[in-house]
């Protein structure tokens, strides 16, 4: 009986590694695994160091992929942050006070920031970036146009969600309300309204853009009570910015004779 001679395959280790790391769902690690052990055999890693950067490849990726879906989720759209941002035209609103936020303390005390003042003065920019901010600070973040938000609320009666979507509203560790008062509230949308406030006061933060200041927004409202019940909750220990000055806003061209 002849003799096979010929001997069984060894796996490749490096292969079995990446293959067991796939398995446990380990994309990242197993991608960049070939590449980790040549650093550790050319730097000379301990195991224990070789272990963290294993592990922090993975860590590091997954986190950013969370990021990702977090910020879209957001519908935050792109944010221009601070950089660029002249605050010498905005007399009353305190740098200091700004960049603070961006630290999300009131994300955490679960506090409101609202943003008033004129249009083209750079609340809506303000808003957004430091709810970016919040975003990458891990806290869950949504952002809406408040009359679209009050609309799909009256809609959702008509299918019986009106509570699943409220609570896609009271859920976001922070709300931002953009163009709030643009026009003002009926009593449909005044109660939504107050059930909105009432439901996040003290459970979550809202960042909200007006173009009006508070002596106005009682004109927003069927009735000054509505409107002083809805008010209190929104800036009960909320941090207020003015934004004064003139627009930033300017046409790109501009022909043809001046319109009487």
């Amino acid at each position: 009986m002849a003799r096979n001679n010929r001997r069984l395959a060894v796996p490749d280790p490096v292969e079995e590694l990446i293959q067991t790391a796939i398995d446990l769902d380990l994309t990242a690690l197993a991608a960049a695994l070939r590449e980790l052990l040549d650093r550790a055999e050319r730097e000379g890693l301990s195991f224990t160091d070789f272990a963290l950067c294993m592990l922090r490849t993975e860590a590091h990726v997954r986190k950013n992929r969370q990021l990702d879906r977090d910020l879209k989720r957001s519908r935050l759209g792109p944010t221009e942050g601070l950089e660029g941002f002249n605050f010498a035209l905005r007399p009353q609103l305190e740098p200091r006070v700004v960049k603070e936020l961006f630290n999300c303390g009131f994300a955490q005390e679960r506090r409101n920031v609202l943003c008033l003042g004129k249009p083209g003065l750079g609340k809506t920019r303000i808003a957004k970036a430091i709810a970016h901010a919040a975003c990458l600070a891990g806290y869950s973040t949504l952002c809406v146009v408040t009359a679209e938000m009050l609309e799909e609320l009256h809609a959702s009666h008509a299918d019986a969600t009106f509570k699943r979507a409220m609570r896609r509203y009271t859920k976001p560790q922070v709300l931002v309300m953009d163009e709030f008062g643009y026009e003002p509230f009926d009593s449909a949308a005044t109660a939504y309204l107050f059930r909105l406030v009432s439901a996040r006061h003290g459970q979550g933060s809202i960042i909200l853009t007006a173009n009006t200041g508070f002596t106005q927004w009682k004109n927003l409202f069927p009735s000054e009570a509505q409107a002083i019940a809805t008010v209190d909750r929104l800036v009960d220990r909320a941090t207020i910015l003015r934004f004064t000055g003139k627009t930033c806003r300017a046409p790109h061209e501009i022909t043809g004779a001046p319109l009487d």
